[in-house]
């Protein structure tokens, strides 16, 4: 176990870790330690998930470098290095903090599925021990895939107390594979339970889905029909549906929601690092929502994908706030940091790096700002909304989307999506139709760099980002983690058997 922290998460893992990792040797189990229900000692593998969407830097890897959305530096606010900014405009390295942040969360998931894995080998054929092995293996198949997703070539390791030394990398599409036969071999004999936070048959089929989707991206190779049967198979459970509202998954009180499939269970007191809002919202909105912290005024939708949602749509209304802002009591705000002036959000934003040059009321005021998860009265610097990682629309999107790239109609399942968001169906939706109806649905949910990666979209200009290269479809490994083990700057090699 030394051996792999020290080759592949340096100190990080000391760190930032939310678990201990011991030296307890799981081949010497005395007699009477099993417990009935292994599940229960499944939590450090899960513990990881907590710091995505914050501390984690996942969030921030998947949001910034697209087209929805951007931070940028408002006058002396927000600036932090660039390290925002070089999210935005594809420029990063292998020091930019969320890549860096990203590498230690996966791995230390994996490091804790494998301990889980081999401690509990020591009872295998019970049936709850073979379930509980099954979902560790799912759960350590969804952090590879992850970092598939996000690095490309990885060192693949399923060892917990023999881990390799110096790993090298391997290669993309052998630890594709390998996932994959994980899930497809560990699913069939996962419960199908009602939890929204374990690992059960939906977070199995989710995941594979997942992983075919981007079969070509992975591995050269489309794999469209096969990516249907994983989604079929989330379907055919009959454990998920739409709610009538479309903001109905993201309010405070979310954990029972029809729609979400997985879940990271935030809690404002209990289960901190979801403080999303804190990072949109402008200082002075604490008086709209009657919080109890005063927001940083800094993340905004970029105008050309606002102006996407049309007048009607449910989503737009429901996920932006723009305009004149007001108290909770209803009366105009103002903002004294601009003079006085009325707080009024301008979905414009002059410039990614505004500086004296622009005025106070663009410095603080530009950009619609989100609130699609619910800002609850009194809310803190933490929310309590649960964050979905898997939802059922995304699902539907995906068999539209893999229906359409096979030859057949996927408009069913898109105009689900569109009627219940109060807008018009379509008639023979297109790709694009699917690419633009999940950017709209699917916003702040972290799903928009992979989305445009397999669309082909994700090096196009847009606002303050010129044309990238096909490179930066993944991050650099981070430096840290190279000075290491130089092995890891060595090419990859195959996976052994």
């Amino acid at each position: 176990m030394k051996k792999i922290i020290i080759a592949i998460f340096a100190l990080t893992l000391f760190q930032f870790g939310c678990t201990k990792l011991d030296d307890k040797l799981y081949d010497r189990v005395p007699p009477g330690a099993y417990t009935a229900d292994p599940v229960l000692k499944m939590s450090p593998i899960y513990a990881p998930m907590r710091d995505f969407i914050d501390w984690g830097g996942w969030w921030f890897a998947q949001e910034l470098p697209s087209d929805e959305m951007t931070c940028p530096t408002r006058g002396a606010d927000w600036d932090d290095g660039g390290k925002w900014r070089v999210l935005h405009q594809h420029t990063w390295d292998n020091n930019t903090e969320a890549i860096n942040s990203m590498w230690s969360r996966f791995y230390n998931g994996i490091v804790e599925s494998n301990k889980f894995i081999e401690e509990q080998m020591n009872f295998a054929g019970d049936p709850i021990v073979d379930q509980a092995i099954a979902k560790a293996k799912v759960l350590r198949a969804y952090y590879y895939y992850l970092l598939i997703d996000n690095y490309g070539d990885v060192p693949f390791v399923d060892k917990y107390l023999d881990a390799p030394e110096m790993p090298y990398r391997n290669f993309r599409k052998d630890i594709f594979d390998r996932i994959v036969k994980d899930i497809e071999e560990g699913a069939p004999i996962i419960p199908a339970s009602p939890s929204k936070t374990g690992a059960g048959k939906g977070f199995a089929y989710s995941v594979l889905a997942k992983l075919y989707l981007n079969a070509e991206v992975y591995t050269g190779t489309p794999q469209w029909a096969k990516a249907e049967q994983a989604i079929d198979s989330v379907m055919a459970l009959g454990q998920y549906s739409l709610e009538s509202n479309p903001l109905a998954p993201f309010v405070t009180e979310n954990s029972a929601s029809s729609e979400n499939i997985f879940v990271i269970p935030y809690d404002e007191d209990t289960y901190q690092g979801f403080n999303l809002h804190m990072r949109t919202l402008h200082y002075n909105s604490n008086l709209t929502f009657d919080m109890l912290a005063g927001p940083w005024n800094g993340f905004a939708a970029m105008e050309d994908f606002y102006n996407t949602y049309e007048d009607g749509d449910l989503r737009k209304e429901g996920y932006f706030l723009v305009g004149q802002q007001y108290t909770y009591d209803g009366a105009p705000i103002s903002d004294q940091g601009a003079g006085g002036e009325p707080l009024v959000f301008n979905p414009v934003i002059p410039a990614l790096l505004m500086n004296a040059d622009f005025t106070a009321v663009q410095v603080r005021m530009s950009g619609a700002r989100v609130k699609k998860f619910e800002i609850k009265k009194g809310a803190k610097e933490n929310l309590s909304n649960d964050f979905p990682l898997f939802r059922y629309a995304d699902i539907l999107l995906m068999k539209a989307e893999v229906m359409i790239r096979q030859g057949r109609n996927g408009d069913e399942y898109i105009n689900m999506i569109r009627e219940r968001a109060g807008i018009s169906p379509l008639s023979g939706a297109t790709l694009d139709d699917v690419l633009a109806e999940r950017g709209r649905e699917l916003f702040w949910e972290a799903h928009r760099r992979q989305d445009l990666i397999r669309f082909g979209k994700f090096n196009m200009a847009w606002w303050e980002k010129n044309t990238s290269s096909p490179d930066r479809n993944i991050f650099p490994i981070p430096q840290w983690t190279i000075d290491a083990n130089p092995n890891l700057a060595e090419a990859p090699v195959p996976m052994s058997n």
